[in-house]
């Protein structure tokens, strides 16, 4: 894995990538991209071999020439599901295959890409919300609705593409070991109805169940509590199977993966006050039940 550096970018979760006001500006997912490039003239060389016109490679494998132009062109993110497709009906002898794992990284904004990998790979996350409720558990009607609510507004292919990016993530609960995970979560987050009071029911049933895990742990910091130390605002811990530790902080458009042991240690020394300070799992959990049933 290489080394992650210090980097500054726009923050994404709100617009895709990590868990606070993202850029909606983003351009639809990071067009320029070498590998999608790459793997659209791929594609494309694959099948003109074929003898098969766009519309025709579309029809055996359900996209529209539009979309078929546009992956052959870099613009847009293919799914898994498509180059599983294309790969066995051109004939292409897993060489569109094995470039699967790094177009799936194209979907996230080039400064998101080592955090998004350290995510995939970690053995351990912790994570602190206080705007929405963290990618990791967010379901597909939330992270929607979240998109949805961008301004300007997101073209409706960026907000699918930036959904299954966000639901790809959460792949890090099959992995087996499972990691290690916690989250502490504002209660501010789950009482804000976003998208309707339908779509918090299941969001908050989708933390009940994520907390069942006898892997992850999450507590509410209850809004009535006098002390808080998180009022600078979200950020991850990450560790590595190598016991590399990692931190990952955004504030207003501006993110920051921060390697420095210094830095680090202090975000790990304020994520422990945190978890004292919040309700105990059990508690939490007991508390989102009465939240659901407020509902």
């Amino acid at each position: 894995m290489s080394e992650p550096t210090g980097r500054t970018g726009q923050a994404d979760e709100a617009s895709g990538y990590v868990d606070g006001d993202g850029d909606e500006r983003q351009p639809e997912p990071d067009a320029g991209s070498g590998i999608l490039r790459v793997f659209g003239r791929q594609l494309k060389r694959f099948r003109l071999r074929a003898g098969l016109e766009r519309s025709e490679f579309g029809a055996l494998t359900g996209y529209s020439v539009s979309t078929i132009a546009a992956y052959e062109q870099g613009r847009r993110v293919p799914p898994p599901r498509f180059i599983d497709q294309a790969d066995e009906v051109l004939d292409a002898g897993g060489v569109l295959l094995e470039m699967k794992e790094e177009v799936a990284r194209a979907q996230y904004p080039a400064f998101f890409r080592d955090a998004a990998r350290l995510e995939g790979e970690a053995v351990e996350l912790h994570l602190y919300a206080n705007q929405a409720v963290p990618g990791l558990l967010q379901t597909e009607d939330y992270a929607r609705a979240v998109f949805g609510m961008m301004r300007p507004p997101l073209g409706e292919d960026s907000i699918e593409e930036r959904v299954v990016a966000r639901l790809a993530r959460q792949e890090v609960f099959a992995r087996r070991p499972e990691p290690l995970m916690s989250f502490v979560i504002d209660e501010s987050v789950l009482r804000r109805p976003i998208g309707g009071r339908g779509v918090l029911r299941g969001q908050l049933e989708q933390i009940l169940l994520a907390g069942q895990k006898r892997t992850v742990e999450i507590q509410v910091m209850p809004l009535g509590s006098e002390e808080h130390a998180g009022l600078a605002g979200p950020f991850t811990l990450i560790e590595t199977s190598e016991g590399r530790r990692i931190a990952y902080v955004e504030v207003q458009n501006v993110s920051h993966v921060h390697t420095e042991r210094r830095l680090v240690k202090g975000l790990e020394v304020k994520y422990g006050i945190l978890r004292a300070q919040a309700l105990t799992p059990q508690a939490s959990l007991t508390y989102v039940e009465k939240l659901l049933g407020e509902i």
